[in-house]
């Protein structure tokens, strides 16, 4: 690695030079690393190849969550939920204790309760954590993922994002497969109120139970909106909203 004293400042390649702006002005470098096809075969890339593999089907994983739930989580991430679920799926890969080296998968990890406990409590919008939103207990019935609000007080029970002047929440009872990845997905009605309701009861239920041999996910979500002529918008696009997994089976 060089640094470029030149009055041409180059931004770029040019044969086997690279050009870059670094912390320390213009550097130019050869260049260099491994080619695609020596990792593919090479013995010595093995540990290589199996962590590429296993990275690969970490994302795969979270990819297929993110889909299965699209319609919840689409007003309830933030920028880097992708990469941070992709993490949480490998820590549930490395649960797999029997699979060889490589070939470690979610699936496997998930059938430990360690595997399922890393994934449980992921926040989609790590901007608007659950716990730090919603400030009452609820109960969940795995039965039928069902969730309910005793006494529920919104203007209490809430942390209200200023400008909030209504609040929606819905359940969501997933039973999805990571190794044929098949899903089903069955949503609650919305229940919406006003920030000023008094006390009340909600009662969230999923319109039927998931088929399916898989896992068994249970979300809740909370969204924010502010009214205005009689018509309910998001607030700020959903930046508060939170959603959660709160539990997996």
């Amino acid at each position: 690695m060089a640094k470029n004293r030149s009055l041409i400042k180059i931004v770029g390649t040019l044969d086997d030079l690279t050009f870059y702006k670094g912390k320390e002005g213009y550097i130019v470098r050869t260049k260099g690393g491994v080619s695609k096809n020596r990792i593919k075969s090479d013995p010595a890339f093995a540990r290589t190849r199996e962590n590429g593999a296993e990275f690969g089907h970490s994302a795969r994983m979270g990819k297929l969550l993110r889909r299965s739930v699209i319609g919840l989580i689409e007003d309830a991430k933030d920028g880097r939920m992708t990469s941070r679920l992709t993490q949480v799926m490998a820590r549930v890969k490395n649960e797999d204790l029997t699979s060889a080296r490589g070939e470690r998968n979610v699936a496997t990890g998930l059938a430990t309760a360690t595997g399922k406990q890393e994934l449980k409590g992921f926040d989609f919008n790590s901007g608007a954590p659950l716990d730090s939103v919603l400030l009452t207990d609820y109960s969940l019935d795995t039965a039928t993922g069902e969730i309910e609000l005793v006494d529920f007080l919104p203007i209490q029970h809430i942390a209200v994002p200023q400008g909030t002047t209504h609040l929606a929440l819905r359940s969501g009872f997933l039973n999805l497969d990571f190794a044929t990845e098949i899903k089903d997905l069955e949503l609650s009605p919305v229940t919406n109120l006003a920030l000023n309701s008094p006390v009340t009861t909600v009662t969230l239920t999923p319109a039927g139970v998931p088929t399916g041999t898989g896992n068994e996910l249970f979300f809740l979500k909370v969204a924010f909106f502010q009214e205005m002529n009689g018509i309910q918008y998001p607030l700020n696009n959903g930046a508060y909203n939170a959603l959660q997994l709160v539990e997996v089976l």
